[in-house]
């Protein structure tokens, strides 16, 4: 997959998990099974803020080349946030927090970290 293409899909996938967490928290978090308190959709709606600010670096930086110093930054940046991500959700997942749909968070941290990393680590010819 190109790397513009993969930026693409993760910012597509930011941007629909930025607004459910910003605008729908509760409902949000009901469908993995998980009761959100007053605090709880506090924090939700920050991390919603934080998943479109990715969304919006994502979808910015996507035809820039990888040899770009600045790009490399952003993808081992995005590498950490999608690494520590899926150590978070197998701890989640692995309490039995929600239900079984939190085993999505865990491949879809995965998938980002294993994209990230790809892309940030590897010595590239072309962009």
């Amino acid at each position: 997959m190109k790397p513009n293409t993969f930026l693409g899909i993760t910012a597509l996938v930011a941007l629909l998990f930025g607004l459910s967490f910003y605008l729908v928290p509760v409902e949000t978090m009901a469908m993995y099974g998980v009761t959100l308190d007053v605090s709880g959709q506090y924090i939700a709606r920050y991390l919603g803020s934080a998943f479109l600010g990715v969304a919006v670096i994502n979808w910015l930086v996507r035809n820039i080349s990888l040899k770009d110093k600045s790009m490399q930054a952003i993808l081992l940046g995005f590498f950490t946030l999608s690494l520590t991500g899926f150590v978070a959700s197998v701890f989640d997942a692995l309490r039995a927090i929600g239900n079984n749909l939190v085993w999505s968070t865990v491949l879809i941290y995965l998938i980002l970290a294993l994209g990230f990393g790809y892309y940030g680590f590897r010595k590239s010819e072309g962009s």
